[in-house]
Order: structure tokens, then C-alpha cells, then sequence
């Protein structure tokens, strides 16, 4: 049976060694091996946790517990090799390895934790050993200040949109007001202006006079027919009865008074601004070429002389240059309402 103890282990003094068929190295001066038993003694473990130093300038550290296995199953292979072929041991030569004691060794490199690593000098203050929750701090902090520039640039817009629509809310009302008072402003004018001609119509009113009294309006200006020889009205008709007094509406001079064909009997006033009246069909006249006469006094009656188809006043008004015009609209504008 085997024995599951490790195979006896052959020591040797460093001397100068030659090469063998094999490789490895022998005394020249020994040709025999003395056989190495190990006892409890000796092989006393050292008590403590044992790491293979760092190997500096690119080389490899094993741990002492690799190193160990390394050097059984060499020894063993060594003692086995020995017995099964009855040729001298071979001898192993093995680095120089330090052990490691518990005593902490200095570390090459960072000395930052790999927990540590990425975080801050305030995190590192602060207590926060854990990468992962530095980051996602990071992360929440940078998510909150882009939540809050975003929530400061929404503010600025609706406050900015804010401004703008009441200052157009204020433009418009300024328009309105401003529009308001200009239309009030307008009001006010047009109001004294009438209220001015209204006063300007009084007094000329007061100097103005309808040509006659107790009358009815049958034909006006303008009016087409078959009844009048150009085809059409050339003045305003006052229907009344024959006698009825006919006043000067105006001051003025009177330049003709007699009889003129289709107009019967007919007495024209010319006014001081140049307008001519005329005054036609009258039963009898009151007045004399070149006479003066004043607004309201008489000059003549009313009659159905000429072409006519009853009495009445035919009254026509022309202008400087003898164009006629309405009756009707002229004596509106001294402020007199047929």
C-alpha cells in the first residue's frame, strides 16, 4: 500500500555543480546523495498567514500555499524517479522567495481603495466609501440641477410670456382709450359745430325769410313732366291761394317787375351776395325796379298768371353767374325748413 507520507527529500551544501544528461546540477566533488527524513521537528509550520512577496520588475507572485504543493510534488517526484530507476537523486534548486508576515508590506500603487474608486475629495469627506452610490448621487444631483435650470427657464418663458401679453393687454387698452377719447373728442367737435351752424341758421334766420305762409309743396326741383317746356322743373312750387302776400326773403334790389311770357306776372330780387330771386304766376306786384327792399316785406301776391294749372308761387334761385339751383336746398341753408 501506499503511505500518504511525502516522499523522503534529498538536501545537498551549495558547491559548484556540473550539469548532468538531465539538466540538473551535481557536486563534482560528491558522487553520493545523503537522504534528508524530515521529522515532526522540523517541519513545524511558522505559525501566521504567509503570502509570496510582490516580485518587482515584471515578476510573478505565487502564494505560499502554491509555492508549498510546488515543493511536495517535486520532492516526491524526485523520490520516486530514485526508487523506480535506482538512479541518483536529483537536486532542485528553488528561488530565494521571502514570506510574508502578518505585518502589513508597503503596496505599489494607489493607495485608494478599490471601493473608493471614482469618488470625490467631498465624498471620500463626507463618508461615502460606495462608488456605485457616489455615482447614482452624482447622477441624482446633476438630474436635479437640470430639473431646476429647466424649471427656471419655464418660469423665465411664462413670466417673459407673461410681461409680453400684458404689455399688449395694456396697448390695446391705451388704443381703446385713446381711440374712445378720439371718437369722443370727435363727438364733442361735431356737436359745437352743429351747434355753431344751428346758431349761424338762427341768425340767418333771423335776416332769411320764407317767401310766403299757409302753402303746400306740389312740385319740387328737378321734377321731369310734360307740364314744363325744358322737360323737366326749373324751380319749388308753393301752392296757396291767389292773394296770398309774397315776401322778399332776403334784403336785396329788386331788377325786374312785370309781366314775362309763360312765368305771368314776375318780380326778381337780387341779393346782396349776387343770388337772384325769382318770384313767379303773381296776381299783382308791389315793388318798382331798383327799389330796396328788407327780409319779410311784401312785394307782390300770389296769382295763376302764365302757364299754369292753378295758383301757386313758382320761385326759382340762381346763382352770380345764373345757374339754377334747389329752392329747397338753398333755403335749408339760411336755416329755413320749407
Amino acid at each position: 500500500m501506499a503511505s500518504n507520507r511525502p516522499a523522503p527529500q534529498t538536501s545537498f551544501a551549495p558547491s559548484e555543480q556540473q550539469p548532468d544528461s538531465f539538466g540538473y546540477g551535481k557536486r563534482q566533488d560528491e558522487e553520493t546523495w545523503e537522504e534528508w527524513n524530515p521529522t515532526e521537528d522540523s517541519l513545524k509550520p511558522v505559525r501566521g498567514r504567509h503570502r509570496v512577496g510582490k516580485q518587482r520588475g515584471g515578476g510573478l507572485a505565487r502564494s505560499s500555499t502554491v509555492l508549498g504543493v510546488g515543493v511536495i510534488a517535486a520532492v516526491s517526484a524526485g523520490g520516486m524517479a530514485s526508487a523506480q530507476t535506482g538512479k541518483p537523486p536529483v537536486s532542485i534548486t528553488l528561488p530565494d522567495l521571502p514570506l510574508i508576515s502578518d505585518e502589513p508590506e508597503e503596496e505599489v500603487g494607489s493607495a485608494t481603495p478599490l471601493t473608493q474608486a471614482g469618488l470625490s475629495t467631498a465624498d471620500a469627506e463626507q463618508g461615502n466609501s460606495d462608488a456605485g452610490e457616489a455615482l447614482r448621487a452624482r447622477i441624482i444631483l446633476q438630474a436635479e440641477r437640470q430639473q431646476d435650470q429647466v424649471d427656471r427657464e419655464a418660469r423665465q418663458a411664462a413670466a417673459t410670456a407673461a410681461a409680453k401679453k400684458a404689455a399688449e393687454q395694456a396697448a390695446k387698452e391705451r388704443e381703446a382709450a385713446q381711440a374712445k377719447a378720439e371718437a369722443a373728442k370727435e363727438k364733442a367737435e361735431e356737436e359745437a359745430r352743429q351747434k355753431a351752424e344751428a346758431e349761424r341758421l338762427a341768425e340767418l334766420a333771423r335776416s332769411f325769410a320764407l317767401p310766403t305762409s299757409s302753402y303746400t309743396i306740389t312740385s319740387t326741383f328737378g321734377q321731369s313732366g310734360a307740364l314744363w317746356s325744358s322737360g323737366s322743373h326749373t324751380g319749388l312750387d308753393f301752392a296757396a291761394p291767389s292773394g296770398t302776400p309774397l315776401k322778399a326773403v332776403h334784403s336785396g334790389t329788386i331788377t325786374e317787375a312785370g309781366w314775362n311770357g309763360s312765368y305771368g306776372y314776375l318780380t326778381k330780387l337780387k341779393l346782396d351776395d349776387g343770388t337772384e330771386i325769382w318770384y313767379a304766376h303773381q296776381s299783382s306786384i308791389s315793388v318798382s325796379v331798383g327799389q330796396k327792399v328788407s327780409t319779410g316785406e311784401v312785394i307782390g301776391r300770389v296769382g295763376a298768371t302764365g302757364n299754369v294749372t292753378g295758383a301757386h308761387l313758382h320761385m326759382e334761385v340762381k346763382t352770380s353767374g345764373g345757374d339754377g339751383i334747389d329752392p329747397m336746398a338753398w333755403l335749408r341753408s339760411k336755416g329755413l325748413n320749407p
